[in-house]
């Protein structure tokens, strides 16, 4: 399995070629390809990334088949099942990279807020769990003047969520923190720009990174 570092420069790389237009993505899925998958898969990325269908990772990032292990949830949460889908393909695959991905114009931040701004009464109960889970990144912003400024607020508050969702990773799993204490993991946090089509890896990295 490769290093943390030679995966994520795999991954700009890539996102690099996405950008250029340069991709070759027969090469990725050809049946040359599946056929070698059915002995076993050596992901060399694991991607918690926002559901929204603009940001696929596999296409951002110029990858194929059997190269990245994507788990994918509105507004890239950690929630319980998502820190055990992280566990099970570090442990499994010995994967050592950890990509939180979010993006901009994040429609379950956008929804975040518009909730916190409206009466509780008038809350919805079905963007409960999302909202819970995005709220401590937006409130805190709430109390600063960017609630003046809406397109301000959001933009911060996409990379405070992202911010939060890889610090839940590297300190609210044992399992995760024992593989960056001894394995090499590495989490960061990265921002895919639906305006650009560049991504941004603007948390975690090492120094030099």
């Amino acid at each position: 399995m490769i290093s943390a570092l030679e995966a994520l420069e795999r991954l700009r790389e890539g996102n690099r070629r996405y950008v250029a237009d340069d991709q070759d993505s027969r090469a990725l899925t050809c049946q040359r390809r599946r056929d070698q998958l059915l002995e076993g898969q050596e992901p060399i990325a694991i991607i918690l990334g926002c559901s929204d269908s603009r940001a696929p990772a596999e296409i951002l990032f110029d990858q194929g088949l059997g190269d990245l292990f994507v788990i994918r949830v509105a507004g890239n949460i950690t929630a319980s099942s998502q820190v055990d889908s992280v566990e099970f393909a570090a442990e499994r695959f010995g994967t050592r990279l950890v990509v939180v991905l979010g993006h901009t114009m994040c429609g379950a931040v956008q929804a975040t807020v518009a909730e916190l701004e409206r009466p509780s009464d008038r809350r919805s109960p079905n963007l409960r769990s999302i909202v819970s889970r995005i709220r401590p990144s937006v409130q805190a912003l709430l109390e600063t003047e960017l609630r003046h400024d809406p397109e301000a607020l959001v933009r911060q508050a996409i990379r405070a969520n992202i911010r939060a969702s890889a610090d839940h990773l590297r300190h609210g799993s044992q399992l995760l923190e024992q593989r960056i204490q001894e394995d090499g993991l590495l989490v960061v946090g990265a921002e895919y720009s639906l305006e650009t089509g560049l991504v941004d890896f603007f948390d975690g990295l090492p120094e030099g990174g």
